[in-house]
């Protein structure tokens, strides 16, 4: 079976439903020669609605939805009958979308929740029947409201993966093997650069039911920032991240290569040093006895651990690190929420 193709971009022309005109109408009824207006309103026009669905994790199925219009209101009917509403379009989204009017820019909201709704393009309002402009001085109205145009724009929706820790690293730093092993997902992998094309999500499970999500984003190269490369088309991902676990081989200039990383994301957004970081030392089993030598010893303020996904050397005791900064990054969000 071929490998589901990952869209984290979709651009999508929608309008809502037009509403239905009010009726111009006047009771016929038997011995009531003078039957006053009845005309009722028209039905409202159906919305373009984003809804967020846990299941879903690429947005490859609105890249062939370029157009999408919500259904029109139906005309108001006699007896004051309101004309039937417009259908809604409703379209599902994964959680962590982004969406924006792709004219000016506006960020219009995001979806970050299962169920959560997003309208992103209002069905016009029905119009008012002729039962409506009745008065003492014009008994007999002859006329009734159009309806009112659906919304009509662009929207743009950029999805933005939802992982409790980003894998970040240059390629072939080890990301995708280490993801495979510590969560039995299965991307794709080999001994090149640029093996992972698209961000891969795997859910690591750990002994007394703890869990957390981990996304391995593409590879990141020198520049990123600029557009070269791979590298910012996935920046986006990290900015969801609660954890950024670094990862350096242990076959490169460790402390070049983890500050090279920190440059890249400060030149994409300098917040993204805000977050807490773990730095993983990878292919440890090609060091002599699974030891570094002097020569490339570091000195960080953040936790440092040697691995090996080849031979699980260290994966246990990295599981644990990043589960307690995950705990602390969670008490410390508590504190400033309550705080606020």
């Amino acid at each position: 079976m071929g490998r589901v193709q990952f869209a984290d971009y979709a651009k999508v022309y929608v309008s809502g439903g037009n509403g239905g005109a009010g009726a111009v109408h006047f009771r016929r009824e038997k011995y009531v020669p003078k039957g006053g207006p009845d005309g009722g309103d028209g039905g409202d026009g159906g919305d373009v609605i984003l809804k967020g669905n846990e299941q879903l994790n690429t947005l490859l199925d609105l890249r062939y939805r370029k157009y999408v219009n919500a259904k029109d209101g139906q005309r108001g009917e006699s007896s004051k009958r309101k004309g039937k509403d417009g259908e809604d379009e409703i379209l599902e989204t994964p959680l962590g979308c982004v969406i924006f009017d792709a004219d000016t820019k506006e960020r219009l909201g995001e979806i970050t929740e299962h169920g959560q709704e997003l309208v992103v393009a209002q069905g016009g309002k029905g119009g008012l029947g002729n039962w409506h402009f009745r008065s003492s001085t014009n008994q007999t109205p002859r006329h009734a409201q159009d309806g009112e145009e659906g919304e009509e724009r662009a929207i743009e929706i950029e999805l933005k993966l939802i992982a409790d820790v980003g894998l970040v690293g240059f390629p072939n730093s080890g990301k995708s093997t280490l993801l495979s092993t510590m969560s039995g997902a299965k991307p794709k992998i080999d001994s090149y650069p640029f093996t992972t094309l698209q961000p891969n999500l795997g859910v690591v499970t750990m002994p007394d039911y703890r869990t957390f999500v981990m996304a391995d984003i593409p590879g990141i190269i020198e520049d990123a920032h600029d557009g070269r490369g791979l590298g910012l088309q996935f920046l986006r991902h990290i900015e969801r991240n609660n954890l950024l676990l670094f990862m350096v081989s242990s076959q490169q200039d460790i402390e070049y290569e983890y500050n090279a990383l920190l440059d890249e994301l400060k030149s994409y957004r300098s917040d993204l040093l805000d977050k807490p970081r773990i730095l993983a030392i990878t292919k440890m089993d090609l060091q002599e006895n699974y030891e570094l030598g002097e020569d490339k010893k570091v000195d960080l303020d953040i936790p440092v651990v040697e691995i090996s996904s080849a031979t699980n050397y260290h994966i246990d005791e990295l599981k644990e690190v990043i589960w307690e900064k995950l705990q602390d990054f969670e008490s410390s969000k508590e504190d400033t929420e309550s705080a606020g």
